[in-house]
């Protein structure tokens, strides 16, 4: 975990300035590189994720060893999860579309594990009543994004089943206090839920494997914010005889103001999936951008999209073109882009992508049930 002056990285809270590098450095991951991205494409018969190519997936833990792996003629399972706080926001779908895409490209089962207990152990303010009907409400969203239904397994930890609990109970086994002391900070006023926690969380690692009945690594793309959990996961693995972990980071996708990523708790910087088309225009249309204090001094001077907030929604999901989002980056920096019309453009695929996934959720509804495992 990272905490300082200028930002703080933990579990359960993101904000400030974010260095990746410097994150890179302090979780003790590695740069995910031109080398993987071209070992990557020799996979996927060239074809490589947006988040990719532009340098949004930053980190990993073990993702040369993965590809190496499947090279050789070795499956994997995905997992990643959801801690249901509220409605999903549009910072949450964007790696979900990145981990679709490489479903889709491998052809693997999804493991999403949704925290309803995590956050009702972390935050005092929510019911456990309340963060299972979110859970409901956050599974809807993610089969709207597209998954599979047929490979894609979503385990609610508060109606995980027998295999599920006594993996994590053997799991619990291994990790002791002073560990997860270290590694989260936990101290003794912390309730004891939280101090089993890390053992569910890391139960999906090993829990394929449990289901096929062989061994099976696991790729996890996430935020860094989470890694503090694999790192547990990944001291024990080997002793438990299970594969260790392999983690893709991404960058979190800021809000509309400055400063930190999108959160729930900051509603006016957030465009949530239950928005309106009126409301999250508004919101967009005053966002936080890198244009001058006028516009003789934008077109003088030219723009700073390099601190922009519009700029960095275009790049992480609302522009696939990549020549495209080059030609906005050089208009902005010549003075050749204002910031209302560039805002003016993103409010209105913002506004029809709600209404594209808003009626995707109505189809995927039939789904939930037979998508959730608890066995």
């Amino acid at each position: 975990m990272v905490q300082d002056e200028k930002s703080i990285v933990t579990p359960w809270e993101v904000s400030g300035d974010l260095d990746y590098a410097k994150l890179i450095k302090k979780f003790g991951t590695k740069p995910f590189d031109e080398t993987l991205t071209n070992k990557l494409a020799k996979l996927t018969g060239g074809d490589i994720h947006p988040m990719i190519r532009r340098g949004l997936v930053f980190s990993h833990r073990d993702f040369d060893w993965l590809l190496s792996h499947i090279e050789s003629g070795g499956d994997f399972a995905l997992y990643t999860g959801r801690g249901p706080s509220g409605d999903t926001h549009l910072g949450h779908l964007v790696p979900w579309f990145f981990t679709k895409w490489l479903q889709d490209k491998f052809d693997v089962e999804l493991y999403f594990q949704i925290t309803d207990d995590e956050k009702f152990l972390y935050n005092p303010q929510y019911t456990y009543d309340q963060t299972i009907g979110y859970a409901y409400k956050n599974i809807e969203d993610i089969l709207a994004v597209g998954f599979d239904p047929e490979k894609t397994k979503f385990i609610i930890d508060s109606q995980a089943g027998p295999k599920f609990r006594k993996l994590a109970t053997e799991i619990s086994k291994r990790i002791t206090f002073s560990t997860v002391k270290a590694i989260f900070g936990y101290n003794e006023s912390t309730n004891i839920g939280l101090l089993y926690h890390p053992a569910i969380q890391a139960a999906p690692c090993f829990y394929p494997s449990i289901i096929h009945g062989r061994k099976i690594p696991v790729l996890i793309p996430a935020g860094i914010d989470q890694d503090p959990y694999w790192r547990a996961t990944r001291d024990i693995a080997k002793k438990m005889g299970y594969y260790k972990p392999v983690a893709l980071h991404s960058e979190f996708i800021p809000g509309l103001e400055k400063g930190g990523k999108m959160s729930s708790s900051n509603p006016n910087s957030t465009v949530f999936t239950t928005d309106t088309g009126k409301v999250a225009s508004k919101k967009v249309n005053r966002a936080f951008t890198g244009g001058r204090a006028t516009i003789e001094e934008q077109k003088r001077l030219g723009g700073d999209p390099g601190i922009c907030n519009v700029f960095s929604w275009y790049r992480s999901s609302f522009e696939e073109d990549d020549t495209a989002l080059q030609k906005r980056w050089d208009d902005c920096k010549n003075g050749d882009l204002m910031c209302g019309p560039c805002k003016m453009d993103l409010a209105d695929r913002v506004v029809l992508f709600l209404e594209m996934h808003q009626s995707k959720k109505e189809d995927v509804a039939d789904l939930i049930e037979s998508s959730i495992i608890r066995v």
